[in-house]
């Protein structure tokens, strides 16, 4: 079953630039390393708020991973604001239904004996 997890960031003012663009630079290597990750976003969510959101093949690759992930996000750690709730708030769930988009819908032609 996919299963997704979210963490959501506050960053200081000031470090958003260098925050995405290292969020960007570990994406390439974590999806080389990191087994099961089928998708990675990161999503701005207001003034110097992200989330970032990782889709997985199985819950249990979340699990597997989770060493890994907590090693890449000391490397940002530098770059969160401080407060009293903290500066990361991760969380981890599988998913329980798609919605996906169908795109515009292609009109039907009449058949040629409905033509005449």
């Amino acid at each position: 079953m996919t299963a997704f997890n979210v963490v959501r960031f506050r960053v200081k003012a000031g470090d958003e630039t260098a925050f995405v663009e290292g969020h960007r630079k570990l994406t390439a290597q974590a999806r080389k390393n990191l087994k099961g990750l089928k998708s990675v976003n990161l999503v701005k969510t207001g003034d110097s708020t992200f989330c970032f959101v990782g889709e997985w093949r199985t819950f249990k690759s979340i699990v597997n991973a989770r060493e890994h992930m907590i090693g890449m996000l000391d490397q940002f750690r530098p770059s969160w604001r401080t407060s009293v709730a903290g500066s990361a708030s991760p969380i981890r769930f599988p998913a329980r239904a798609f919605f996906r988009s169908r795109g515009r819908r292609q009109r039907r032609r009449p058949s040629r004996s409905s033509r005449r």
